[in-house]
């Protein structure tokens, strides 16, 4: 049998949770379709239910072109408050937009077998959604504790799947593909997972960012703004972080502990590293950047099969 005659291997695709770092996702699955691979089945957690339901929609190649045009003044128009102590953020601006982008669908009749992963906050314990709107599947997953405002579906009390498993590699087991390629946007490529990297106060320091006088004063500006948000709710001392970044890090250390004890019990065919200081978590306007790594990232990985 010739190359050309010779099936395509079926995959199953686990999608890790990690805020803007997901926007890898769309280059792992380039790649994966482009090497002739099959995608048969996603299981998504956060951006992981995002970007893969989206592409079991049919629809990654309109989102990609959208997001790649965002700036971070297009990111701030999403923010839409709930006042609420629930979270800060409701979610509905960047939900409906998707929506409309995307059109109305039930996951059952999706060509893609898909599963977007929430975390019940009453009982504890992690919720499987493979029926059901897509972006109300979506919305549940998403919603990170403190930032988004949980989401109830059928009665339950659903936050984002990344707070019991960053890299849902579980809802894949039932799946009769050739290959399982797992993705983690919680990567500690450089140092070991949970140990501390300490400087040597007289080596140099590392380069500046590249990024604009103009982008800075953006993201200086959205720190104030989530900043100020905890302020009113309670104050801070100068010296302590903003509401924002220390939600967000905390998720994120979290994350990071969980997905590796994750991966060491449930080993999947292949894993795809995405290191978590690739960008921060509300970086959005960098989808070009993200895109191109999770691709190059998928192809070092994906290395001689």
């Amino acid at each position: 049998m010739t190359t050309q005659q010779r099936p395509r291997e079926t995959l199953s695709l686990a999608l890790g949770s990690g805020g803007a770092r997901g926007l890898a996702h769309i280059g792992i699955i380039e790649c994966l379709t482009a090497r002739g691979y099959r995608i048969t089945s996603i299981s998504g957690a956060s951006m992981g239910a995002l970007v893969g339901g989206i592409y079991a929609a049919g629809e990654l190649d309109a989102y990609k072109r959208w997001v790649c045009a965002l700036s971070l003044g297009d990111v701030l128009r999403f923010v839409d408050f709930a006042f609420s102590g629930a979270g800060l953020l409701k979610g509905d601006r960047i939900i409906e937009t998707l929506r409309s982008m995307v059109g109305d669908h039930a996951i059952e009749d999706l060509p893609i077998s898909f599963t977007a992963v929430a975390t019940d906050i009453d009982r504890q314990r992690e919720v499987w959604i493979s029926q059901g709107p897509l972006f109300d599947a979506v919305r549940a997953s998403i919603a990170v504790p403190g930032i988004f405002t949980p989401y109830t579906y059928r009665g339950l009390t659903l936050v984002d799947g990344g707070l019991l498993n960053p890299v849902p590699i579980a809802p894949t087991f039932r799946d009769f593909t050739d290959l399982t390629v797992a993705v983690n946007l919680n990567a500690e490529i450089s140092a070991p997972t949970g140990v501390e990297r300490i400087r040597d106060p007289a080596a140099p320091s590392e380069p500046a960012s590249e990024e604009s006088p103009t982008d800075l004063g953006y993201q200086e500006r959205i720190r104030q703004f989530f900043d100020a948000i905890g302020e009113t709710l309670g104050g801070r001392d100068d010296k302590q972080l903003g509401v924002f970044d220390l939600t967000l890090r905390s998720f994120e250390t979290m994350q990071n502990a969980i997905a590796a004890v994750k991966l060491a019990a449930y080993r999947p065919d292949v894993v795809i590293e995405v290191p978590r200081d690739a960008c921060a978590a509300h970086e959005f306007h960098r989808a070009r950047e993200l895109i191109e790594l999770g691709h190059r990232l998928a192809e070092e990985a994906m290395a001689g099969r």
